[in-house]
């Protein structure tokens, strides 16, 4: 059997902020080759604990064993190029491999020869995403630290983002909120929760198998356990005073103090958002007919005709550039119209979620400040709490300023603004970047269940799917609906992006990135009938992938 040499070993950490505890004596392996995902609530450390693998900070107690010359790649959420650097001058900075090499995986991630020559920070959030990968690649890094690669990724290069991780040769750690991502592109998961770091083998759906399983393993033994005390208690308490019986019940007493036991830590808490009612309105939201969007300088997006209705869910699909958050902006009123008007329905009001609105925020503000300050005039302030503890913000949590609060804090204090408003129109712009598992959750929930009319643009699949009852593509200047569901609008980028692969094949670099193929795919180039069935296996394959998703 192979074996796998040890990355990185942490043995009895320990950190704290104050009187917080992220993990106290945690140890953890990872090992060459393996992609593991790093879990757990907003604020519970994950962040943390990569900045001290990268020894950015210190653990308080404990030891943490680097491998001898480990290269780390970090990727993370803030931004590393100077103003005005161009693409291709970012991604020369500590490159390890040719330039050329390097831009052939670049082709892999979406990036064409024109951008390498642009300033980078010009570029849209996905596009940046990826050049901040590929810079780190570049690196040729023994292990990646990825956090939340996917924010701000649109679909087609999330699948390429995804497919690339999955092919992946070196190790990696990847955070990461949405779990179609994580369940695809990692085998073993990191667990930072409630003091503990644990590691799990298998990927996403065996890692929930597993704790659902000792969880329930451990509640068997405790309650055992606590019967046998019962036990011996009731046996005292009956024959203690007993002579014949004095020593059995010492004997028994004395057992207690050497009987295991078990601490059963309490379950994080699950956010239940609830959206107050919105006000009314009438049946027709809003409407734009032939009109032209984008700025003074450059035009956008072509004779754009929406229409929207009380109740309708819509999703907003396209590419990184193409003109999503330009569609959203118009219709919230950020941006007029460079033809045409934006026809909004009697009585209606709009609450708009930016990409970027928590960096907005008033940093003076408490949480409960900062929520109250944007609610509906009939919004009670019993109504705040309630929303507040939905979006984790319980007890002396609501008095927190927001300069302290993590990033994922800050987005839920934001999109707590926006359901406050009460009104009958939601925009919503990438609502779950830096929100958890059950942050997210709750929102989907919620929003499916929503009686006002929602637009939202987001990367994360099972979120889009199971809120959006209608879909609207931006593509090629133009903002059409699109015939079919999201599940079907996925399924047509999965073959896309597939034959895009077949006609376009990727060349390897000097120190290749992806696992070896096997022997056979090297003897000789496959014949055209070859290609074809292996193009048909894939095919069959990715829609069994779809069926099951659906």
């Amino acid at each position: 059997m192979a074996t796998h040499n040890s990355l990185i070993q942490l043995s009895k950490g320990s950190k704290a902020y104050g009187s917080k505890t992220l993990f106290d004596r945690a140890t953890f392996a990872i090992n060459e080759g393996e992609h593991v995902g790093v879990i757990g609530p907003n604020g519970a450390g994950k962040t943390t604990l990569f900045k001290i693998l990268t020894e950015d900070e210190s653990l308080d107690s404990g030891d943490l064993v680097l491998m001898k010359n480990l290269r780390m790649g970090y990727l993370a959420q803030h931004d590393t190029w100077s103003e005005g650097q161009t693409v291709q001058d970012f991604l020369e900075s500590n490159c390890r491999m040719p330039i050329w090499d390097l831009k052939s995986l670049g082709q892999d991630l979406g990036l064409t020869e024109e951008i390498y020559l642009k300033p980078i920070a010009l570029l849209s959030g996905g596009f940046r995403m990826r050049c901040k990968l590929l810079q780190l690649l570049g690196q040729e890094p023994d292990l990646l630290l990825l956090d939340e690669p996917t924010n701000y990724l649109d679909l087609e290069s999330l699948i390429a983002l995804e497919r690339f991780l999955q092919g992946y040769r070196g190790g990696f750690l990847l955070i990461s909120h949405d779990r179609e991502f994580l369940r695809r592109t990692t085998d073993h998961v990191l667990e930072v929760e409630a003091g503990d770091i644990t590691k799990y083998n298998g990927n996403l759906d065996d890692y929930f198998e597993q704790k659902s399983l000792l969880r329930a393993q451990l509640e068997a033994r405790a309650l055992s356990l606590e019967e046998k005390r019962k036990e011996i208690l009731d046996f005292v308490a009956r024959f203690g005073a007993k002579a014949t019986k004095a020593s059995q019940a010492q004997s028994r007493l004395k057992s207690l103090d050497r009987m295991e036991k078990i601490e059963i830590k309490a379950l994080p808490n699950s956010a239940v958002i609830r959206i107050p009612e919105p006000m009314r309105c009438g049946r027709q939201v809003m409407k734009v007919e032939s009109s032209d969007l984008g700025y003074p300088d450059r035009l956008v997006l072509k004779n754009v005709s929406v229409t929207l209705e009380r109740g309708d869910r819509v999703t907003v699909v396209g590419v990184n550039g193409a003109g999503k958050s330009t569609f959203l902006k118009t219709l919230a009123g950020k941006l007029r119209p460079v033809r045409g008007d934006v026809v909004w329905g009697q009585d209606v009001t709009v609450g708009y979620y930016a990409q970027h609105v928590a960096e907005g925020l008033d940093a003076d503000s408490t949480v409960l400040e900062a929520m109250s300050a944007h609610a509906h005039p009939d919004v009670l302030p019993q109504q705040v709490l309630n929303l507040a503890g939905s979006l984790l913000f319980s007890g002396s949590d609501v008095r927190k300023k927001v300069s302290v609060l993590s990033g994922g804090e800050k987005s839920r204090v934001a999109l707590g603004q926006i359901l406050l408003q009460k009104s009958p129109c939601l925009l919503l712009d990438e609502p779950t970047n830096h929100l958890d598992f059950q942050t997210v959750e709750a929102l989907t929930q919620s929003l499916a269940a929503y009686p006002g009319t929602v637009v939202i643009v987001s990367h994360d699949r099972a979120f889009m799917s199971r809120v959006g009852t209608r879909v609207i593509e931006i593509r090629d200047g133009k903002a059409e609906r699109y015939a079919g569901t999201y599940d079907e609008y996925v399924w047509s980028c999965l073959k896309g992006t597939l034959s895009q692969r077949t006609k376009a094949p990727i060349k390897e670099p000097s120190r290749s990135t992806q696992r070896p193929a096997a022997p056979s795919e090297s003897v000789a180039p496959p014949t055209a009938w070859e290609t074809k069935k292996n193009q048909e296996k894939e095919l069959r394959r990715i829609k069994r992938e779809v069926g099951d998703l659906e």
